[in-house]
């Protein structure tokens, strides 16, 4: 075939592979009905598929129905959530409606979180509710509030521990006996976005030392104020005996001093110094002092009371410093809690704020060492979010409130247990009500279409144990659309030439 002819050949073969390539691009291109429409149109004997619903593109933006970052969650049945009609749900009521007060009274933009301001609802229904037996009460969780497993993402259940409010002898003025300073929070201390004289700053982000009024520099940190950094400023509240006493005030967030004469002074958190927190158990247990599964306060204190150079070491580790403010209240009331109202014990908890809303109903349930070290006792109760606490990080995370006194410090300390978490969640917000609204995806396409361009799982350097055990398995992907094969460049050929024989001319 001559040189021209084997390059048009060559150029007709290349138009209708492009072709064919073309009309499979388009097919995937266009979706299903398109390729529908491509198939029939060579193999009329096949039947008519339905039509796809026609779809109005782009779809909408829609907010997910209900999202807490780095959490999984689960809608549950009331009859599903175990151990709820064992509880005694008037004292949650209870507690549920002083958490109402503040939420009643707040203006403004709601928290830019899952809740938000939808606990107001329950609230209002709250407010104009008086019930006189469980019955009544369980029945107003049951017809305001959705329950939700929740966990951290990946793990099936929550994490609590447990925390109290510490009764310590004290002294209004410094003593031989008494010679650990409580300290008030500095003038100079400096969160930006607060004025210097907001009560109850937050537990989380950076803290400054203002000096003079430009600059700002990181505050003390534990060592250093120890060292004696604010002595003598006049910030002293009050003075202890026991440096570890001052320890678990801080880690607790408020105490009650007693002194010689009769009198107390309730303290609670008001300010720290800007450095995250460090457990000192955690310390312990990773130094092998104390093994993981004895670890509790009481082992801590009394490896302290032990090694008074180790603990003032250990004390050090932990940077972070905790200063109170005193507040009006008798001996017979709780400590108040971050949304300013006095706990509950045994229905207060501390969340996570950055993920929570004080308020939020949790019904916690699972075995704690309540009556003893060994013991599992079953624990199945609804508690309120009122509190938190900068050790206190995750969707189902809690700190359990037990009250005032050595005993409350017993069992709180020994706290460190998985339980299973079933958030609350009011009716306006339900996930499962509110993700009905939210759009489907296309409709599958048709078997005959999935055999048409059937996608094969794209080849992967894989571990030779990985080879082995997929080798009998068929996985069937969206594979990338077939490109057609790109136009070759062609050179043209250079021939020999023949040469020329002369000839004579015919001659007629």
């Amino acid at each position: 075939m001559a040189p021209e002819a084997r390059i048009k050949a060559f150029l007709k073969t290349s138009a209708t592979a492009l072709c064919a390539g073309a009309v499979a691009l388009s097919s995937f291109s266009l979706g299903a009905e398109a390729a529908r429409r491509h198939y029939r149109s060579h193999h009329h004997h096949l039947p008519e598929l339905p039509a796809a619903p026609p779809r109005a593109l782009p779809y909408p933006q829609l907010p997910l129905p209900f999202e807490i970052p780095g959490a999984q969650y689960l809608p549950l049945a009331w009859a599903d959530v175990k151990g709820w009609g064992d509880d005694n749900h008037l004292a949650a009521y209870k507690t549920f409606r002083a958490s109402c007060r503040p939420i009643s009274a707040q203006t403004g933009a709601p928290e830019p979180k899952a809740l938000g301001a939808s606990l107001a609802e329950p609230c209002r229904v709250a407010k104009s509710l008086e019930p006189t037996d469980d019955a009544s009460a369980k029945t107003f969780f049951e017809e305001n509030f959705a329950p939700l497993r929740i966990s951290r993402l990946g793990e099936p259940d929550g994490f609590v521990t447990g925390y109290y409010e510490p009764v310590l002898e004290g002294s209004r003025t410094q003593t031989d006996v008494y010679n650990v300073p409580v300290y008030r929070r500095p003038s100079n201390l400096f969160v930006r976005g607060y004025k210097q004289d907001s009560v109850s700053l937050p537990n989380k982000g950076p803290v400054y030392r203002k000096i003079g009024r430009r600059k700002l520099v990181p505050y003390y940190d534990r060592a250093e104020i120890e060292d004696g950094k604010i002595a003598g400023r006049g910030l002293e509240i009050a003075w202890l005996k026991d440096p570890t006493d001052l320890l678990f005030a801080q880690i607790q967030g408020s105490a009650r001093i007693k002194f010689d004469d009769g009198g107390t002074v309730r303290l609670n958190y008001d300010a720290y110094n800007g450095y995250p927190y460090a457990a000192v158990g955690r310390i312990l247990i990773e130094r092998g002092i104390i093994p993981k599964e004895e670890m509790s306060m009481q082992k801590i204190r009394e490896w302290m009371a032990q090694t008074p150079d180790g603990a003032r070491e250990l004390r050090r580790q932990n940077r972070s410093y905790i200063f109170f403010r005193e507040v009006n209240l008798s001996d017979k009331e709780e400590a108040v809690g971050a949304q300013g109202i006095p706990l509950t014990a045994g229905r207060s908890i501390a969340v996570d704020k950055s993920l929570h809303v004080y308020g939020t109903p949790f019904f916690i349930e699972g075995e704690l060492p309540i009556e003893s070290e060994r013991a599992k006792t079953p624990f199945h109760r609804l508690m309120i979010a009122q509190d938190t606490g900068s050790a206190i990080i995750g969707p189902a995370r809690a700190d359990l409130y037990f009250g005032a006194g050595q005993e409350a410090g017993r069992v709180s300390g020994r706290l460190r247990h998985a339980m299973h978490f079933v958030m609350l969640v009011p009716k306006g917000v339900d996930p499962t009500a509110r993700a009905a609204r939210l759009p489907v995806p296309d409709p599958r396409p048709s078997e005959k279409i999935a055999k048409l361009f059937p996608q094969t799982e794209p080849a992967k350097d894989k571990p030779a144990a990985a080879v082995a055990q997929s080798t009998s398995e068929t996985v069937a992907v969206a594979g990338p659309v077939p490109l057609p094969v790109p136009r070759p460049v062609i050179e043209p050929v250079q021939e020999p030439r023949r040469p020329v024989k002369n000839r004579s001319h015919r001659q007629q």
